[in-house]
């Protein structure tokens, strides 16, 4: 197995959809306190990129009340930010998590950006992404929140200068990037069932959904199934990946980790299958914790060597 920890190693995270996220919680003497975080699938990955001592830099709108909160929460994380002005406020989820299950009390729908900050926003991503060498394409949580060609011009663009694309993506996101050949695209098996991409739960119905991935563009595919584990493929041949499975606090943001990791592995060169040992450690720790896309990078590193990858029987 390689040195996971590499050099640092830097990626871009385009985020189009950033939350502000309000929570209650409840202590351990049963008093009731509240959490104010950022959110958003791109906002997790770049926490736990951070965490794994890459830099990462967040592109992303910020607008209104909840911007300038964003702002200031996101420099507190350290983490850093392209940011482009918004017209109008983030969105704000409002969640009661006292009973141990996440209770939405409510959630505001994001903003669409204006031609103006959507130039923006394209243009800090794509001189972040220049920048970095690998660029995490984060989806936008509800459709029709940002245009998809979007999507396929900026992986289009970032792929012909030679930056390289992960994509965690699900619906007309991921089939607009697909089209430009993304070295990595990661998905889950149940965002794929509802896609219509996945149509069971057995192996053969997995493979085939890795091959047609591949047959649309995808360089590597990495299909996370919950407790079952990981399939993933270079193209020539699949592997099963399997973490230490431990005691569930929260699943939010686990995929998001996963795919942070493999993206900060292959920011440092790690090969493939020491890309999948750290993606699988970091969806594994994240779920032990109370923060999404958060955990400490010594328990990552330790994690990531009891994670097993093994090649599948034909």
């Amino acid at each position: 197995m390689g040195e996971l920890r590499g050099h640092e190693g830097a990626i871009a995270v385009f985020a189009p959809v950033t939350i502000l996220t309000v929570t209650l919680e409840r202590t351990a003497d049963d008093e009731a306190e509240v959490h104010v975080h950022p959110g958003g699938q791109g906002v997790w990955q770049a926490r736990m990129a951070t965490s794994l001592g890459a830099r990462a830099v967040l592109c992303t709108p910020l607008g209104g009340e909840p911007g300038i909160v964003l702002r200031a929460l996101l420099d507190e994380e350290g983490i850093e930010r392209s940011d482009v002005d918004l017209e109008a406020p983030n969105a704000t989820w409002i969640q009661d998590r006292r009973g141990g299950e996440r209770e939405t009390w409510w959630e505001g729908d994001p903003p669409v950006p204006g031609r103006h900050a959507l130039d923006e926003l394209y243009s800090a991503a794509l001189a972040a992404g220049l920048e970095c060498g690998v660029c995490v394409l984060a989806g936008t949580h509800r459709a029709g929140a940002i245009d998809v060609d979007t999507y396929r011009r900026l992986a289009g663009d970032l792929r012909a200068a030679g930056a390289r694309i992960v994509a965690d993506l699900t619906g007309d996101e991921l089939e607009a990037v697909l089209e430009s050949g993304p070295d990595i695209v990661k998905v889950s098996d149940d965002d794929m069932r509802r896609d219509g991409r996945l149509g069971g739960t057995g192996p053969a119905e997995v493979e085939a959904l890795v091959a047609g991935l591949h047959a649309d563009g995808a360089q590597h595919v990495l299909v996370s199934c919950a407790d079952a584990g990981a399939l993933a493929s270079d193209g020539t041949s699949l592997h099963e990946v399997r973490q230490p499975l431990l005691d569930v606090a929260d699943s939010r943001g686990a995929g998001d980790s996963m795919t942070a990791a493999v993206a900060v592995g292959l920011s440092r060169g790690l090969p493939w299958a020491d890309m999948l040992r750290l993606g699988a450690a970091a969806a594994a720790l994240n779920v032990t914790r109370h923060g999404s896309g958060t955990g400490r990078a010594d328990a990552v590193i330790e994690l990531a060597k009891r994670v097993t990858v093994e090649a599948r029987a034909a």
